[in-house]
């Protein structure tokens, strides 16, 4: 899911108000409450908040001139010098005692919403060691405190196992909202890919159907001239033979219109008791002579338990990764089928069965692993392949209620992961 420019106007647009709530805080902190012991670094902060952020909304405007920020860049950059402006506002207002220093988790939460790869957690541990250099530096005295008063008394520095265990609570505080939050926002990733992916297999199999219906009927009309040329023809050899030729050329269109409004067709899968390990068994006797001669078969098939499946369609899906990866090793290698349960440790389906199929061919670079799901996306267009394979298996698995993973090394090879909930029974205990 693409990070929409709109975020970062919406940042823009928040920071407006944290600008001027720093504005008043400070005024009534100063002049009415006494609380502060200087406004002026704290005004210098809102202004500079201000200011950068009039600079921000120039550059994100549709009509700026400065072009070449992309959304996540624009994101990171606010988000970097949000974080600063923070610590200088807490900083300048008794950072130990400073109840706002929560709001560090607020950016964490945009960081791991708007932010991909490290970029979450590089955030994360370099705002850990700012608060932690400020909470030593002020233990040791070596930079100046602007402590609040409370009752016209200064609240005292913090003991040093204190300030220890105030830096390790913040610290941890910023590791969890920002795993949890990149993990909520992955997952999220994943439905709405899927959830295109399902559009994408939905309109073309209409398109598929309504192209086979277009060729099937006249195609029957066709065939019935072409019949009553035969009878026609019966006494001339060589045009009977022409005739016949002509049938079954019609034969072998009349099979193919089928079997593609077959694809077409809706069809609801029969989710029942699977054995997964019969299912690939079944797979590797369909390859037969697909397999060639450089390559090996390794089968390591562990004690599964059932899963909530449909056999022929994990044989189809097992199918075609196997052939797929069968293309990705015209030299030979080896292909391994592999079986096992998954631990508790994934959190998205504990317990549930994987079905890995690698290959040692010759990888799929890193740019494509995001579109090889894509339907219409091959790299095997001069072989015969259409891109339909894995966006549809992609597909059948979703509809069992599973995933398909992908890992690949340039080189080394390529490993499917398909991974399908366990069966449970009646009183939902797996069987």
């Amino acid at each position: 899911m693409k990070l929409p420019p709109s975020g970062a106007i919406w940042l823009i647009r928040i920071r407006w108000l944290a600008a001027s709530t720093v504005f008043v805080a400070t005024t009534l902190g100063y002049f009415v409450l006494g609380v502060l012991q200087t406004p002026y670094p704290l005004y210098a902060v809102g202004l500079g908040m201000l200011l950068y952020n009039a600079v921000l909304a120039f550059i994100v405007r549709e009509e700026s001139p400065i072009r070449g920020f992309r959304p996540e860049d624009s994101f990171f950059l606010q988000i970097v010098l949000d974080l600063v402006a923070l610590t200088l506002v807490l900083y300048f207002s008794d950072f130990y005692h400073n109840p706002f220093v929560i709001y560090y988790i607020f950016h964490m939460i945009i960081a791991g919403m708007y932010l991909r790869g490290a970029r979450p957690y590089i955030v994360a541990g370099a705002t850990a060691l700012v608060i932690g250099a400020i909470i030593f530096l002020e233990s040791l005295n070596l930079i100046p405190r602007f402590p609040l008063r409370f009752g016209g008394q200064e609240l005292p520095p913090l003991h040093n196992l204190e300030a220890l265990a105030l830096f390790c609570a913040v610290a941890t505080s910023l590791g969890m909202a920002t795993y949890f939050t990149t993990s909520i926002r992955r997952y999220v990733d994943r439905a709405h890919a899927e959830l295109r992916q399902k559009e994408k297999m939905l309109g073309i199999g209409q398109l598929v159907a309504g192209i086979a219906h277009q060729i099937a009927n006249p195609l029957d009309g066709v065939q019935n001239c072409l019949r009553r040329i035969s009878e026609a023809v019966k006494n001339d050899p060589r045009l009977t033979e022409y005739v016949n030729m002509m049938a079954e050329a019609l034969e072998r269109i009349e099979r193919t219109a089928k079997r593609v409004q077959a694809f077409a067709q809706p069809r609801g899968l029969v989710l029942e008791k699977t054995d997964v390990n019969a299912a690939v068994e079944g797979t590797l006797a369909m390859l037969g002579t697909r397999i060639g001669q450089n390559i090996r078969v390794e089968k390591d098939l562990r004690p599964v338990p059932p899963v909530l499946g449909d056999k022929y369609t994990i044989q189809e899906v097992v199918f075609n990764l196997c052939t797929n990866a069968l293309a990705a090793m015209p030299n030979g290698g080896t292909l391994t089928l592999r079986t096992r349960t998954l631990g508790t440790q994934d959190d998205d389906q504990m317990n549930s069965v994987a079905i890995e199929v690698i290959d040692t061919g010759v990888g799929i670079p890193r740019a494509n692993l995001e579109r090889i799901f894509e339907p219409f996306f091959t790299t095997r267009a001069d072989s015969g392949g259409t891109g339909l394979g894995l966006g549809l298996c992609r597909m059948l698995i979703s509809e069992m209620g599973g995933r398909i993973e992908v890992r690949s090394t340039l080189g080394q090879g390529t490993t499917f992961t398909v991974i399908l909930n366990a069966y449970r029974d009646k009183d939902n205990k797996p069987a």
